[in-house]
């Protein structure tokens, strides 16, 4: 490529950006523009990838975690041969656009993931460092190197600001993932004015005591660019961090290096003059020259070259090793096998066990099913019962482990655990308290926006906590879990619903799970003289029942379950008929259809909803003349009968309720 040609085709990546942002008159034009020669240096001499096959499972993966400047992303992606067309550049963030405000994975091929929410994708990245390195360590041979690519993104002053990007960094610099190469926009800017309001540290000193090789190149000097990225190829021992200082709105006439040119167009004036001091038609809008076109083309056909030589080594692994290859391919689809059920450990009628105890066993049982089953904790894994006994443990070095440590991190575990789940074959799963689910409620987030099949485990998931007080005793948490749309969140009554929850979280392949789980033991139900524990997949089933009229529906989940069953017999032996339900998972009650909701909350029915979390969200199943047994203050500590007792969460209160309410 010419040098020209070469200048020429950076100035367009600049210019679609520009001129999408001024046509939607909305969105960033100064990243795309500052970043347009590292980024083109890096897509054009450096990622292997192939438009035609963009789910290829050994290509690079790219990640703009500064999503805001999604038109950088947007324009490479069309310019490399991605089904992305010039006119959905011109409908940039618009209503049933490709191409949203900030990337969105799913939207259209090359999104790696949805970016916009600083660190997030710095995040991701690590996650996918990760993936690759245990695909390889699972999948590679002596003589055949299936797995064998790199991660890069490119991050901003705010994400290096953000604390998940803190988080993240430290456990990447402690597993020594070398194939993570980082580009790092410092342009000083932000959208208040100079990073040097808020934002003085020295960032490559920092990432240097996380364990990361740093360097630092001229961000406009595509040579520099290549020697750095060229140089972190060659060392494989610790991620990497090329710090490229750059100019924001590069070429802009009176914005560039101001904060003007971060989130607001730039004028038609001033685009036009940015447009004629480099040679391009000033009065074009996405121009894409005609040699700049037939650059791209000829690279698109250097690119599928890579990945056709890949399949070629890929045909003569499967002809060899043809029980690698179909395990390989049977990761890659995240097939469960039929017979999970079959798996599942048997539970003693009656016999106490906290639902994390359960989970913990449950886990076990379909881990030794399911190979690409993998997770961790945030440094709790004995109390969350999420260890994989002779899993091994992921270490620096050592990848071929199902266990993550990943130490006090629950931001960054939510985050990495997206960046697993979209490298692709894993389904991983994190633990924590369910009180700490706030430190990772952005990942969920995000998790449920994409779909990704992940798994939360957060046990000591009520004031039941006892004695750690209220810092620890979630209260409102399970609403707020609830509140996220394509979460579903699992909140089961005992061993054996567990069990059902877990069976649902991993065959669910369009979003994340949240199971909420006990610390304190609960009895296993008495499957004979109650309904199945399969109820769980309906979200809500009727567990015990006298025929109707009822005078109450008395319905919970989790461990007031129990405290309901108990209550209804009280209110029984005082004559009254009653219906209890179980309702561990709203969400895929709300899935199912009209007449099996009425079947189990059967309109003018009297309601009472018992959970011991806040009331908001029951009014739905109990209606405004319903009774509610919730908590609306923050816990105690103390052991926790004696919580019961002082915030009325036994079966003498809640029936003794329901008497006066009747």
């Amino acid at each position: 490529m010419s040098k020209e040609i070469e200048r020429m085709a950076v100035d367009t990546i600049r210019f679609l950006a520009a001129d999408g942002v001024q046509k939607a008159n909305s969105g960033h034009p100064g990243m795309p523009m500052g970043m347009a020669d590292a980024a083109f240096a890096l897509w054009t001499k450096f990622l292997r990838h192939d438009p035609a096959a963009p789910e290829w499972p050994d290509r690079d993966r790219f990640v703009l975690s500064a999503g805001h400047g999604s038109m950088l992303l947007y324009g490479l992606l069309h310019l490399c041969g991605y089904d992305l067309s010039l006119e959905d550049l011109k409908n940039f963030r618009q209503w049933g656009s490709r191409t949203a405000g900030h990337p969105e994975y799913g939207h259209a091929p090359g999104i790696e993931t949805t970016t916009g929410p600083l660190g997030q994708g710095f995040a991701n990245a690590v996650g996918m460092a990760i993936a690759e390195r245990m695909m390889a360590a699972r999948f590679n041979t002596e003589k055949y190197v299936l797995i064998d690519h790199r991660t890069y993104a490119i991050a901003g002053d705010g994400c290096m600001m953000e604390g998940v990007a803190a988080e993240a960094a430290s456990l990447a610099g402690h597993l020594g993932l070398g194939k993570l190469i980082v580009l790092y926009d410092d342009n000083g800017i932000t959208i208040e004015g100079k990073t040097e309001l808020a934002f003085s540290e020295d960032v490559g000193a920092r990432f240097k005591a996380y364990g990361w090789r740093v360097a630092a190149v001229n961000g406009h000097d595509r040579a520099q660019v290549g020697a750095a990225i060229r140089r972190a190829q060659k060392n494989a021992d610790k991620p990497h961090l090329i710090i490229c200082k750059t100019h924001i709105a590069y070429g802009a006439p009176t914005k560039q290096d101001t904060h003007d040119a971060h989130g607001a167009p730039l004028g038609e004036d001033e685009i036009r003059a940015a447009k004629q001091a480099c040679g391009l038609p000033p009065d074009q809008q996405f121009y894409v020259p005609e040699e700049v076109r037939g650059w791209f083309t000829r690279l698109g056909r250097r690119l599928r070259r890579a990945r056709e030589a890949w399949e070629a080594m890929y045909a003569a692994y499967k002809a060899e090793e043809p029980g690698r290859a179909e395990a390989f391919e049977r990761f890659l689809a995240r097939e469960m096998p039929a017979d999970l059920e079959a798996a599942l450990p048997v539970f003693e009628v009656g016999k106490g066990i906290a639902t994390r105890a359960s989970s913990g066993l449950v886990l076990n049982a379909l881990a030794a099913k399911i190979p690409g089953l993998v997770g961790g904790s945030a440094d709790l894994a004995p109390s969350n019962n999420t260890f994989i006994k002779d899993g091994g443990s992921i270490r620096r070095g050592d990848f071929a482990g199902r266990n993550f440590h990943f130490g006090v991190r629950e931001h960054a575990m939510g985050a990495v655990m997206n960046g697993l789940a979209l490298h692709g074959g894993f389904r991983p799963y994190g633990g924590t308290f369910l009180v700490f689910s706030d430190y990772m409620r952005p990942p969920i987030r995000l998790a449920a926006m994409m779909g990704l099949p992940v798994v939360y485990v957060f046990t000591h998931d009520s004031i039941f906590v006892g004695e750690d007080g209220p810092t620890h005793q979630p209260v409102e948490q399970i609403a707020a879990l609830r509140a996220i749309p394509n979460l579903d969140v699992l909140r089961p009554a005992d061993a054996n619903e567990t069990a059902c929850a877990w069976l649902h979280a991993l065959r669910r392949r369009d979003g994340p799970a949240a199971l909420c789980l006990t610390r304190q033991n609960l009895a296993t139900l008495d499957r004979t003289k109650y309904a199945p524990a399969e109820g769980v997949y309906k979200g809500a089933y009727v567990l015990s029942d006298d025929a109707a009229p009822w005078d109450w529906i008395l319905v919970g989940s989790g461990s007031e379950v129990h405290l309901c069953l108990e209550a209804a017999e009280i209110l029984r032996r005082e004559g009254a008929r009653i219906r209890v339900v179980s309702m561990p998972c709203w969400e895929l009650f709300l899935r199912q259809d009209a007449a099996y909701r009425e079947s189990v909350f059967p309109a003018g029915a009297r309601c009472a909803a018992v959970e011991t979390g806040v009331r908001q969200g029951w009014e739905r199943f109990a209606g405004k003349d319903g009774v509610y047994l919730t908590i609306e203050r923050f816990g105690a500590s103390a052991p926790f009968k004696k919580l019961a007792e002082e915030f009325g969460f036994t079966p003498q209160h809640l029936a003794a309720e329901l008497a006066r309410a009747k």
